[in-house]
């Protein structure tokens, strides 16, 4: 694709970066049979080709307004098109250089700054989302329908163990994980010290900085980045042999702190070695003997939804399929499972309209196979299906053995 990018924004990396990105685009149109947007919507404004078009004019000097501003928001940024793309297209990428953009060239509705500010202030500061979060859970048998299904009852945690291996691997916590899941962390520290592997959690470490980047915040968000890198770094020079992540959108982000710290002089080197470091629970699991693990599936029938972090961000395929047939249970075929569920971040508050029909389609899909119980690997996905019939579990905990 020939480009024509105004001088002064071609003068910035962001700018570099997204001539690249567009260069690269062929227009083909095969990202369009992928997109969960262009699907319902079916607009050619609402896939990817139209909103790689639409950034292009506003790269190139084109004033944008808030229709621009309206297809680009109505993207999940689930990066299924970057699986399909036969060009490489880093389409995710560009997609965050536009928000950012757009939004100091066009102002949004007073409403619509404060709930993203809210977003930003409130769901990746654990102390503050978890007061929020019990306090709902108290009330939750009041509230109504509607609300009363996006508050998740709590949850009962195990003990962590607290014996020692000579092998040390780090786990982020996550905000909005650790207080809405927090049974997901420790049981993977169960399941990991059956494989003689010892998990430990550095103090300091925060959000990994997703709800500040795709909200256009990036400098709040790289402070995020470089608050972990700080609070993991000591623990990298004594040797912790990987940074293990059970939220695969936690894990996305952390695998791109090498790309978005590139030009930080005194960060660029720690950031690339954290996110070569960064590793999905499934591949950690997935490199071990799992036999110490037994079979507790037990023929059980189970439909596991592919987070659109871990299949197209991290392309990371069949992993947790194969852990969990290990494990003896039979895993139920699910159409169309390339496409998102609608959950993508904090999409499902600030688009719920679309992300409720993205939820409810795909619970009929997951549905199709009868399960007894769907089993993801992400956060975000875990809490928005679970308005469904049937249970929704981090796939981890599937593996757990009671002592």
């Amino acid at each position: 694709m020939q480009t024509h990018l105004t001088e002064q924004f071609l003068k910035t990396p962001e700018g570099q970066e997204a001539d690249a990105i567009l260069r690269a685009c062929v227009h083909c149109g095969f990202c369009t049979a992928t997109c969960p947007t262009y699907q319902l919507l079916g607009d050619e404004l609402d896939g990817p080709r139209g909103r790689i078009y639409q950034l292009k004019q506003v790269f190139e000097g084109q004033p944008p307004g808030r229709s621009t501003q309206l297809h680009l928001d109505r993207c999940l940024t689930c990066r299924a098109c970057e699986t399909t793309c036969p060009s490489g297209v880093q389409y995710g990428r560009l997609a965050d250089i536009g928000r950012e953009v757009l939004d100091r060239q066009v102002s949004r509705p007073w409403r619509q700054r404060l709930l993203r500010y809210a977003l930003r202030k409130v769901l990746p500061h654990p102390r503050f989302f978890g007061t929020l979060l019990r306090l709902g859970q108290r009330m939750r048998p009041l509230l109504p329908a509607a609300l009363r299904e996006k508050v998740p009852p709590k949850q009962q945690v195990p003990p962590r163990p607290q014996s020692t291996h000579p092998r040390t691997m780090l786990v982020l916590e996550g905000c909005a994980q650790s207080s809405a899941t927090p049974a997901t962390n420790a049981i993977a520290a169960r399941v990991l010290d059956r494989l003689g592997v010892r998990l430990v959690s550095p103090d300091g470490q925060g959000c990994c900085g997703a709800v500040s980047h795709h909200l256009s915040a990036s400098e709040e968000a790289l402070d995020f980045m470089r608050a972990n890198i700080d609070a993991w770094w000591p623990w990298i020079e004594r040797g912790a042999e990987a940074i293990m992540i059970s939220a695969s959108g936690c894990g996305a982000m952390v695998k791109e702190y090498g790309h978005l710290l590139r030009h930080d002089p005194a960060y660029a080197d720690k950031a690339a070695r954290v996110s070569a470091l960064a590793r999905d629970l499934s591949e950690v699991v997935a490199a071990e003997d799992l036999s110490a693990l037994g079979r507790p599936g037990g023929g059980r029938r189970v439909a596991f939804h592919a987070p659109c972090t871990l299949q197209h961000a991290q392309q990371i395929n069949g992993v947790v399929e194969n852990i969990l047939r290990q494990a003896g249970f039979e895993l139920t075929s699910v159409r169309d499972g390339h496409l998102c569920c609608g959950s993508a971040g904090t999409y499902s508050i600030l688009q719920p309209e679309l992300s409720q029909r993205l939820r409810d389609d795909k619970l009929t899909k997951l549905g199709e196979g009868e399960p007894e119980l769907i089993a993801t690997a992400n956060v975000g996905c875990q809490l928005h299906l679970q308005s469904g019939e049937l249970p929704v579990r981090h796939w981890i905990e599937l593996l757990d053995v009671a002592d």
